[in-house]
């Protein structure tokens, strides 16, 4: 398994981002969690394998309609994680 944290630029508070975020993670079978930052971003911490990861990533970088992505910054994540599954941080 491996674990990553993403931050999502753009257009991506108030259209959805979040729960369409923890569906595709959902579907996907990844585990984590998805927050808006005071920033205007939007970070998602997730855990899954190399092929779930890239396609959650993928989704990422359109997002859902009305978001607008500009960049999608992405790093390991070192901290500690034991997901249950994926949720809506607030």
């Amino acid at each position: 398994m491996e674990q990553i944290r993403a931050v999502i630029h753009g257009t991506v508070q108030g259209v959805g981002f979040r729960y369409h975020t923890c569906q595709t993670a959902q579907q996907l079978k990844v585990r984590g969690f998805v927050r808006n930052q005071p920033d205007g971003t939007v970070e998602i911490v997730a855990m899954g394998t190399s092929d779930q990861l890239k396609a959650l990533l993928h989704w990422a970088h359109q997002g859902p309609v009305g978001a607008r992505v500009t960049q999608v910054e992405t790093e390991p994540f070192t901290g500690l994680a034991d997901f249950d599954g994926f949720s809506i941080e607030h």
